[in-house]
């Protein structure tokens, strides 16, 4: 089954509770709520392993997708639409890579 991951910076300005805030609330639960959506979580970047650098970025989303089709229909509702939408005004030029596991 295919994955989305997303990775992302918060745009300059924007206040980590507060993005983590409206993920709580609004993200999480209305994208598990998805029929397409077979697990979504979202997690705060801490470091990069054995490294004193900081991480390239400071939040990676994890989508697992049980049905495609379903979830480009999901995508297009209104619901959806108003989501990303908001996750756009905290998320700076977010990257989403589709994924297929292996084994």
């Amino acid at each position: 089954m295919p994955h989305v991951v997303v990775l992302f910076n918060l745009k300059q300005g924007v206040e980590k509770s507060a993005y983590e805030a409206w993920a709580q609330a609004t993200d999480l639960p209305i994208v598990r709520g998805l029929p397409s959506i077979g697990g979504f979580d979202v997690y705060r970047s801490l470091s990069l392993f054995g490294s004193e650098k900081a991480p390239p970025y400071q939040y990676v989303e994890l989508i697992q997708v049980d049905d495609m089709t379903k979830f480009g229909e999901d995508v297009a509702s209104a619901t959806m639409q108003r989501v990303a939408g908001e996750f756009r005004s905290y998320a700076d030029d977010p990257l989403f890579i589709l994924c297929d596991k292996l084994g």
